[in-house]
């Protein structure tokens, strides 16, 4: 795994946290060297710029639903999102962002793949590259064998890796946005008062044996595509993946060794990023 992770995730959650600093001064940025990626989630849009090597110097992140399941469900809220996005990160750097890339869960049909380009046309933005979610994630991870899950707001990817080279790759429905609705039929509350309960560390713990029974079905789905595959270890990212406990979860269903790389949610966009 990639030696300079830990550092490379710290230095991501402070630029993405705190969105009203660099992480240089504007003016030592060379606009044509910048790497910038987009991921469309269906929780999450988060838009990451990089430098010329590839650390992250500036971005911004939004709850949204304008995707479900990698599919673009809201074009016009999708774009006019990403521009306003845009235009606050643009604001910070000093200078225009031509272009970026995206990525897609595995197994989205083509059509829908086109879709997501066209959203960062829409803002603006040439299209420069797509990739999956899960072999995104591991131009950061830069594992040779084992699984990445990438578990979003709607679906569960998987990538198997042997020898550096993707072997597997699956997508199945069951995320994040399944632990907001179960958290709302449990409480009595609405989707939207369930998703900030799911994000309070307050409540976390209380709400734990609600929607374990969500986080052992992601655990089947993995073994389900890892059974006969040789996985001796499961990477987890996806920012659903930093509700705590959920890798011991994962761990307990599957019996295979699962490690859960600093801040899960920014893992996929800096892959992507990286992808430009």
């Amino acid at each position: 795994m990639n030696p300079n992770l830990d550092q490379l995730l710290k230095v991501t959650d402070r630029v993405m946290n705190s969105p009203d600093s660099l992480r240089v001064a504007p003016n030592s940025i060379s606009p044509s060297s910048v790497h910038v990626g987009v991921d469309l989630g269906t929780a999450y849009t988060v838009l990451i710029v990089l430098d010329a090597h590839y650390k992250p110097i500036a971005g911004e992140y939004q709850f949204a639903e304008v995707t479900r399941d990698g599919l673009v469900v809201d074009f016009i809220g999708a774009v006019d999102l990403l521009k306003s996005m845009k235009s606050r990160v643009e604001t910070r750097l000093g200078f225009p962002l031509t272009s970026a890339a995206s990525g897609y869960p595995p197994g989205v049909p083509q059509a829908e793949v086109r879709a997501t380009a066209n959203v960062l046309y829409g803002a603006g933005l040439d299209c420069t590259g797509l990739i999956d979610e899960p072999a995104a994630a591991n131009n950061v991870l830069q594992i040779k064998d084992g699984a990445i899950v990438d578990v979003g707001g709607g679906t569960t990817g998987i990538a198997i890796f042997k020898n550096g080279e993707v072997v597997y790759t699956a997508d199945e429905p069951t995320g994040g946005t399944h632990f907001s609705l179960v958290i709302a039929g449990s409480t009595g509350s609405s989707f939207e008062e369930a998703e900030e309960m799911k994000k309070n560390r307050n409540e976390q713990r209380r709400l734990f044996p609600i929607i374990r029974p969500v986080m052992e079905k992601v655990g089947s789905i993995i073994n389900r595509h890892i059974r006969g595959r040789q996985v001796d270890r499961l990477y987890l990212v996806g920012g659903t993946c930093a509700y705590p406990g959920m890798d011991k979860v994962i761990e307990e269903v599957t019996g295979v060794e699962t490690l859960l790389p600093g801040d899960p949610l920014f893992v996929t966009p800096l892959g992507i990023a990286m992808n430009n």
